[in-house]
C-alpha cells in the first residue's frame, strides 16, 4: 500500500535522575559524596532510506518515544544514555510541526540524519554538587524530561521529471516505455493509483528519474479526483512533462486539458507557474491528431517546446528524452524550502532579555507562576529532599520572582502556586 502522508506524536526521552549518595566503605574515613549522573534521553532521529518508498510502517502506531535514560549510580558512576529512537523514511520526506506547518527536517539523501527532538539531560548527582562551603551536600537533579511534538510526516517523490495531464492521455504507458517501471495500464480513468518512478536513459548516456503522477482533473488544488494526495509530489520535480492527448478520443478539447491542468498547478502551488516544462503531444498515431496538433499550436502563446510523440508505437522517444536531459543540464538543484520555511527551536537561557516566566492571579485570588523556561527548573527539582527545595527557592529569587510577587502585594505566609503546586511565601 503507498502511504505518502501520515500524522504522529513524537516524544523524546527523559533524562536519567542524578543520584544522592555517600561512600561507605571500610577503612575509608569521610569517603564524601559518590553519587553519579543520570544518563541521556534518547534522541528521536529521522534517516533517510532510499530502500523505502511508503510511510505505511507508521500508519498505525501514532505515538513514538525514544528510551529514557538511566538514574545515576554510586561510585560516581554515570547511569546509561537512552536508546535514540531512529526512524527511517523515504528519500524525498519532509516532517512538519503540524501545529505551526514549519519544516522540521526535509530528508533529501540516503542515509542522512536529522535530530528532530532531543532527549532530556541526565540529572547531576551530588558529586557535582560538592563545594568547599558544602562538602557532603545531600542534593540531586531529576532528569529533564523529554520533549513531545505532534508531527505531520509527507513523503514528496525525489524525481527530476514529472509526468502531469488528464486522465488517460498516456502518462503510464509512456513511462514503461521510457524506464523499466511496469504500470497498470487499462483504457479507463484513474489507472494509475500511486504514483510511478522510473530511471530513464538517453542515447548519449546520460540518465534521470521520472515519476508518472496520476491523472488530475479540474479542481485537484481543491481535493477533487486524486486531489492534492498527488500534487505535493510534483514539487520536487524540476521539469514537468506536460503529457496532452492530441487524438481528443475522448471527446476533450486538447488545448483545455492543457489550460485546466496547469490552473490547478497554480491554485495549489503559486511557484509551479514558473517550472520548466515541455508539453508532450502524444498519441500522433491516432486519426486526428495531426490536425489538433496544428490548432493547438495557433492556440498557444508560451515558450515551452512542443514535442509531438506517440508513447505506444515509441515515435520520436529518443529526441524526447534527450530534449529533457539538455533542459535538466540548464537548470541548478536547489532546495525545496526556504530558510523562513524551517522551524526555529529555541533555548532558554535565562538570559537578560528573557521572561522564562509568568504570573498571573487565579480565579480564586490566589497567583500562579508558570512558563516553559520555569518548567524545566521545577520539573527537575527533586521535592523530596530539604536541601532541593532550598536551592530551587534560590533559583526563584535569582530570576526575581520573589520581588515581582511582593510588588504584587504578596506577603509572608500567603500561597502562591507553581504549576498546580502550592507553596507558602517565605519572606
Amino acid at each position: 500500500m503507498f502511504v505518502d502522508l501520515v500524522k504522529l506524536t513524537i516524544q523524546s526521552g527523559k533524562g536519567g535522575d542524578g543520584m544522592s549518595a555517600f561512600r561507605r566503605e571500610k577503612y575509608v574515613p569521610k569517603g564524601g559524596p559518590s553519587g553519579g549522573d543520570g544518563g541521556r534521553g534518547g534522541h528521536v532521529i529521522f534517516e533517510g532510506d532510499e530502500g523505502l518508498s511508503t510511510l505505511l510502517e507508521y500508519r498505525y502506531n501514532k505515538h513514538r518515544k525514544a528510551d529514557d535514560g538511566e538514574a545515576g549510580k554510586n561510585k560516581k558512576m554515570h547511569g546509561g544514555n537512552g536508546e535514540d529512537l531512529v526512524m527511517k523514511v523515504p528519500v524525498g520526506t519532509t516532517i512538519f510541526n503540524d501545529k505551526t506547518n514549519k519544516v522540521v527536517a526535509d530528508i533529501t539523501e540516503h542515509k542522512q540524519q536529522a535530530i528532530v527532538l532531543q532527549g532530556g539531560r541526565g540529572g547531576r548527582g551530588n558529586v557535582k554538587f560538592m563545594n568547599s562551603r558544602n562538602t557532603a551536600p545531600d542534593i540531586a537533579e531529576k532528569g529533564e524530561p523529554g520533549h513531545e511534538l505532534d508531527i505531520r510526516i509527507e513523503l514528496k517523490l525525489l524525481a527530476d521529471v514529472g509526468l502531469i495531464g488528464m486522465p488517460s492521455v498516456g502518462k503510464s504507458t509512456l513511462i514503461s516505455a521510457i524506464s523499466a517501471s511496469k504500470p497498470k495500464i487499462a483504457d479507463y480513468h484513474f489507472t494509475t493509483i500511486k504514483p510511478n518512478l522510473g530511471v530513464v536513459g538517453t542515447t548519449d548516456q546520460r540518465s534521470f528519474v521520472a515519476a508518472d503522477l496520476p491523472g488530475l482533473i479540474e479542481g485537484a488544488s481543491l481535493g477533487q479526483g486524486l486531489g492534492t494526495q498527488f500534487l505535493r509530489h510534483i514539487e520536487r520535480t524540476r521539469v514537468i512533462l506536460h503529457v496532452v492527448d492530441m487524438s481528443a478520443f475522448e471527446g476533450r478539447d486538447p488545448y483545455e486539458d492543457f489550460q485546466t491542468i496547469n490552473q490547478e498547478l497554480i491554485n495549489y502551488k503559486k511557484d509551479l507557474e514558473t517550472r520548466p516544462q515541455i508539453i508532450v503531444a502524444n498519441k500522433m498515431d491516432m486519426p486526428d491528431a495531426e490536425a489538433n496538433l496544428e490548432k493547438f499550436k495557433t492556440q498557444y502563446q508560451g515558450e515551452a517546446e512542443i514535442i509531438p510523440i506517440s508513447a505506444y508505437t515509441r515515435k520520436n522517444i529518443d529526441y524526447l528524452l534527450l530534449k529533457t536531459a539538455d533542459l535538466l543540464d540548464s537548470i541548478p538543484q536547489s532546495s525545496l524550502y526556504d530558510s523562513d520555511d524551517f522551524e526555529a527551536f529555541v533555548t532558554y537561557q535565562f538570559e537578560g532579555h528573557e521572561q522564562p516566566y509568568t504570573i498571573k492571579k487565579g480565579d480564586d485570588g490566589i497567583y500562579e507562576i508558570e512558563g516553559d523556561g520555569l518548567k524545566r527548573l521545577f520539573e527537575m527539582t527533586d521535592f523530596s529532599k530539604e536541601e532541593s527545595i532550598r536551592r530551587f527557592a534560590r533559583q526563584l529569587r535569582g530570576l526575581g520572582i520573589d520581588r515581582e510577587l511582593r510588588d504584587l502585594g504578596v506577603e509572608h505566609g500567603d500561597v502562591v502556586r507553581i504549576f498546580d503546586v502550592s507553596f507558602e511565601f517565605i519572606d
